[in-house]
């Protein structure tokens, strides 16, 4: 009975496919019978139709046929199934015959003769047999494309004639370019005939049903309907199949079962199920092919049969697990979707649950004595070396009857099978299986599951003695289980694997392995842990351990050579375990005593130890590592001690751990003011367990310690509302400690006092002064005092090229300056004494600024009776708002102060300025300038009117600057007016502050030329009833004669003598005057008469355009009498 015996023959679990053969092709020596045979079968597509073929000589002996029955009454010795490979592999429906002919040879009566005697030899080989019989005659050079040829048909009827076939039994097969075209279409020929052969095969065995009845012919009931569906299969009519299958299915399990045929039957479900699953998927219908199959193991898991082969249920439902796993994952591999809580992975689980009870089974019901010999002559053998029936028995073949004629055959029948069960490797098997599980349970994300499923298979490479496989599974799935917290399973784990490091003599991981079952997260009982812990220690003394319980005692044996072996052999007996991916038996904290440190302080830290071993046990030396090496070696503890003292129970040596108990240990170093403005870290805790002399075990905590379960453990403390019980004093709750691995150094305090002075807000581009003041508190001389003043660094770079810093107000500061002026040398200070230093910080934008002052110094001090100089430092930072010192207000207007949008060329009009104070200190403004541009000319010498004016705010200060704009053309944008600068200071500000000017840039003013200019020279008031003189001046301003029409429109207030409407000519570049005496009639402000002008060249010139440049009104007084004028003089 080997390892397959349960596997599924290769005929059921192929496709099902007609089979044709073919005879006459020489594929070795003839390459145009070898291209024939690879257009047959080499690179199928899809699309083609599903034939198998293959090649047979010519004198092959083919299967004999059974004779025909039409009475089944006396038909006995039938069994169920045992027909699949003679349908699939031996049984052709059509045998095709290859006769290679040339033009001219078909014509030649001798080998139409030959081919003759070729035909009816092959028919005497067939006769008998059930199938149809066609042929197929090659030539290379007789085209069938040449449509009704006489010549071809008569070629071809002359073929079946010598033959004695009729014409349909003849396929012409050209060799051309075009062959595999016509290998397809002969196919399909072939597929129709194998259509209609199976269909009357059905049609065959369904008649057959009228022979047959119940009571004695229930297996040939099966039989029958088994062969419907496989024939359906073959003719590609998977509907029908599956439902014949299904109803076989059912005759199947309304059998009588016996204990002698339960496997039979059990064997028949097995195959129909698989053939019924199978079409469910191909029908994408898998919750049909999972109903199904749930179906069938809830119908056969309890028919086990003998209790003697309970091992063979085990095996058969392990199988049909493993074939359901197999094809669903097909099925996902073809297309189907699956998802985590149904897939492939279940079933391959399940088929390693039956094999491992299989396993169990065969080691309780298969262990003879060794001196029990296989039965001799084999009960197992047969004559051909294969069962006639699936499921039968070798010794009972073809026999139906419940009863046991031979029980002394049968019992040697069964101690065969029992002996062949025990040399199946069955951890192989079960191996394989959970690895297809893993494989499924990892593709579907699924990973409690396929831990769980490696952990069985490191368990079952144990039992297989494989323990460099078991070691490396087992390991791989600890790290799940520690970051869980599943304690007892991971316990199991470590026992395993501790064995497994025993019988392979692995020093490391048996002592890793040992340190953690004697842990807290170990769930071993005291007795284990003390055998444990005792084992530990005789490894690190450099002796063989006691052997672990439980296993092999041959591997035990070899596993006690190896130890001998270690300890004789002379290598490094120092091991270092990291236990941060792992629970050892002692905790380990490191806590310093604060964040930070100043460097004229020493630093401070306490390393807490816990141990959860059962007993206590003594180290040998405590080491710290920092980031900064030089640290190292005032941060160690070593105690002295023999190798036999490492279990004795003493409490008072500094390195003996009581367990359950907090032992604290505190390490003090003075740091180096190289390292001031730098974090401290603890790299690493070593803890060290035996002795050189033996061995040594170095426990290393990474960072400040912690293990794996450290993070979980504190997780859970923080969450729990259970009061800690009372300790005394001198005693810590382990969870109340938290991990503070590392520290920074800083300063030391400084003694001194740093005060800023000034008059904020600053004003935009001023000398800003900022005067510093530093006194020292310091008991002893401070030394290389240096400031660093400035803007303070991360703001916006904007800022930072507008704001520049001197230590001389008497000079203005340029982009040259510094934002920031480092390390400015004061000097030294004595206790007491204090210095002032004045900044100037210029500021070219408006906007608030952090300025920064931070000043240093050099001081002796003593720690630890150590003198060292430390640095210290101390900063103050400001924010400083800068503003504007005043609003610049530019307008235009014309001579007559009314607002201009524009000016007319040589024309003049008044530039005005409004200086408006937003300081709120008083400003000093020294002097103005007006910058004319060379467009622009001033018609009255340039002055300041606003010399040492001074300002308050809000306070304003006005200017008035008369300018003319000579003709320019037409520029666009306007004409630029030039600058207006103003020098200005606080008035507060010493006399040697330099003076800030401001310079203001004027605006564009649009510049236009007009035709003809008019002012008028008039008194500044006029008199009642007393002659008021008015001359007007008419001037030419283009290069052309102007005819100007002039008229004078009378006032009610006036009257007037001179031309009233008059026609004149003015020359290019001359002036007219017009004179009138206008005679006032009512006192006040009155209206002239009014000037209209026309001119004929130029239109558009209108009337409104004149009223800019002469007057419109005039202030009239009321005529007076001249003692009133007096009086009202002295007035």
């Amino acid at each position: 009975m080997s390892p397959t015996q349960w596997d599924f023959p290769v005929e059921l679990c192929c496709r099902p496919m007609a089979f044709v053969t073919l005879t006459g092709l020489d594929v070795v020596y003839n390459a145009v019978h070898r291209a024939v045979w690879d257009a047959f079968c080499a690179n199928r597509r899809a699309d083609r139709v599903p034939i198998s073929f293959k090649v047979l000589p010519g004198d092959h002996e083919y299967p004999k046929c059974r004779p025909k029955r039409n009475n089944y009454s006396i038909i006995t010795k039938f069994s169920i199934l045992g027909f699949l490979s003679f349908f699939l592999f031996f049984f052709f429906f059509l045998k095709i015959l290859f006769i290679y002919l040339t033009q001219r040879e078909i014509t030649k009566r001798e080998k139409l003769s030959e081919c003759a005697i070729r035909q009816r030899k092959m028919s005497k080989t067939l006769r008998g047999q059930n199938m149809k019989f066609r042929r197929v005659f090659l030539t290379a050079l007789w085209d069938l494309s040449i449509g009704e040829d006489v010549t071809a048909s008569e070629r071809a009827a002359a073929l079946c004639n010598a033959c004695e076939l009729s014409g349909k039994s003849l396929f012409v097969l050209p060799h051309t370019d075009h062959l595999v075209g016509y290998i397809i279409r002969l196919e399909n020929a072939f597929y129709e005939h194998a259509q209609t052969y199976y269909y009357t095969e059905i049609r065959r065995v369904k008649s057959h049903k009228e022979f047959l009845n119940k009571t004695t012919h229930q297996l040939l009931f099966v039989r029958h309907q088994f062969k419907i569906a496989f024939f359906s299969e073959l003719k590609q009519d998977t509907q029908n199949a599956l439902k014949n299958y299904r109803t076989a299915y059912n005759l199947v399990h309304e059998l009588r079962a016996h204990e002698t045929n339960i496997l039979e039957i059990k064997t028949m479900a097995g195959f129909i199920n698989y053939k019924i699953c199978r079409l469910c998927f191909q029908h994408n219908t898998p919750l049909d092919a999972i109903a199904q199959f749930r179906k069938h193991i809830d119908l056969c898991k309890k028919k086990i049969g003998s209790a003697e082969l309970s091992f063979e249920h085990a095996a058969w439902m392990s199988k049909q697990f493993q074939a359901f796993g197999d094809l669903f994952d097909e099925a996902i591999k073809l297309g189907l979707t699956a998802i985590q809580t149904q897939n492939p992975g279940f079933y391959y689980q399940q088929a390693a649950y039956y094999a491992q009870e299989r396993k169990q089974l065969a080691k309780t019901l298969c262990n003879h004595e060794a001196s029990v010999m296989y039965p001799n002559p084999d009960p197992l053998e047969t004559q051909t070396g294969v069962l006639d029936f699936y499921g039968q028995r070798s010794w009972r073949q073809g026999i139906l009857s419940f009863d046991l004629s031979d029980p002394e055959k049968e019992k040697v029948g069964i101690l065969a099978i029992q002996l062949k069960e025990r040399s199946v490797v069955h951890s192989e098997i079960i191996i394989t299986l959970l690895s297809n599980a893993v494989a499924q349970f990892k593709k579907y994300k699924c990973p409690r599951m396929k831990s769980h499923l490696m952990v069985q298979m490191g368990e079952e490479y144990f039992y297989a003695k494989d323990y460099t496989k078991a070691l490396k599974l087992l390991d791989y799935v600890m790290c799940d289980y520690r970051s869980e917290g599943w304690w007892t399973l991971l316990t199991s784990i470590l026992t395993t694997a501790l064995k497994c490091s025993y019988l392979m003599a692995q020093l490391k991981d048996y002592i890793t392995y040992s340190l953690e079952l004697l842990g807290r997260a170990s769930t071993l009982k005291d007795d284990q842990k003390s055998r444990i812990e005792k084992n530990l220690i005789n490894v690190l003394m450099n002796e063989s351990p006691d052997p672990e319980p439980d296993c092999d005692v041959l591997a035990v044996k070899t596993a006690q050579k190896l130890w001998s072996d270690r300890i004789s052999l002379a290598g490094s007996n120092v091991f270092t375990i990291g236990v941060q991916d792992f629970v050892p038996f002692v905790q380990c904290k490191a806590k310093f005593h604060a964040p930070s440190f100043h460097v004229d302080v020493p630093v401070r830290f306490d390393i807490y130890l816990k141990a959860d071993c059962p007993h206590p046990i003594r180290f040998s030396k405590l080491c710290v590592s920092f980031n900064n090496q030089e640290y190292n070696q005032f941060c160690v503890i070593e105690e002295a001690t023999k190798a036999s003292e490492v279990l004795e129970n003493l409490t008072q040596g500094k390195m003996c751990l009581v367990p359950g108990k907090t032992r604290k240990f505190l390490f003090k170093f003075v740091a180096k003011t190289e390292d001031v403005g730098k974090k401290i870290e603890i790299t690493s805790v070593d803890l060290v367990l035996g002795h050189e002399t033996g061995r040594c075990v170095v426990l290393n905590w990474q960072g400040g310690g912690g293990d794996a379960a450290s993070s979980q453990e504190a997780l859970q403390a923080s969450r729990s509302f259970q009061r800690r019980p009372k300790l005394p004093d001198n005693e810590l709750h382990w969870d109340s400690i938290v991990i503070q691995a590392s520290t920074m150094i800083i300063s030391r305090v400084p003694n001194i006092s740093v005060r800023l002075r000034h008059d904020p807000p600053a004003l935009t581009n001023e000398m800003y002064c900022l005067v510093v003041t530093v006194e020292s508190h310091e008991k002893t001389q401070i030394r290389d005092v240096k400031l660093t003043a400035g803007l303070k660094p991360g703001q916006d770079a904007n800022l930072t090229q507008k704001t520049h810093v001197s230590l001389h107000g008497t000079e203005l500061c340029d982009e040259s300056y510094p934002a920031l002026l480092t390390d400015i040398p004061v000097g030294d200070l004595n206790p007491g004494e204090q210095l002032e230093k004045m900044l100037y910080v210029r500021c070219g934008t408006v906007g608030s600024r952090m300025f920064l002052v931070y000043v240093s110094y050099l001081i002796n001090t003593t720690i630890e009776d150590k003198e060292i100089v430390c640095k210290c430092h101390k900063d103050e930072t400001v924010t400083i708002e800068t503003v504007f010192p005043f609003d610049v207000a530019v307008k235009f207007v014309s001579t007559k102060f009314e607002h201009l949008e524009r000016v007319y060329a040589d024309i003049p009009f008044l530039l005005m300025t409004d200086l408006l104070s937003a300081s709120p200190w008083a400003l000093t403004i020294v002097s103005s300038e007006l910058q004319l541009a060379p467009s622009m000319t001033a018609v009255d010498q340039l002055e300041s009117q606003v010399d040492k004016v001074v300002l308050q705010t809000g306070e304003s200060a006005s200017e008035c600057f008369c300018l003319r704009c000579p003709s320019a053309g037409n520029v666009e944008g306007g004409v630029a007016t030039g600058h207006y600068i103003i020098s200005w200071k606080r008035t507060s500000a010493m006399g040697n502050v330099p003076v800030i000017s401001t310079v203001i840039t004027l605006p564009h003013v649009i510049v236009e030329n007009i035709p003809l200019h008019v002012n008028a020279d008039l008194p500044s008031f006029g008199r009642v009833r007393e002659s008021l003189p008015v001359k007007y001046h008419l001037q030419n301003k283009t290069n052309l004669v102007q005819d100007v029409e002039i008229s004078v429109e009378p006032s009610d207030a006036f009257m007037f003598s001179g031309l009233k409407q008059i026609r004149l000519r003015i020359l290019p570049g001359t002036e007219q005057e017009m004179l009138y005496n206008f005679y006032p009639l009512m006192a006040g402000y009155q209206q002239l008469p009014s000037l209209h002008v026309n001119l004929l060249r130029f239109p558009h010139f209108t009337n409104q355009l004149l009223r800019r440049f002469i007057p419109t009104s005039i202030f009239v007084k009321p005529q007076g009498r001249l003692v009133d004028d007096t009086s009202i003089a002295a007035a």
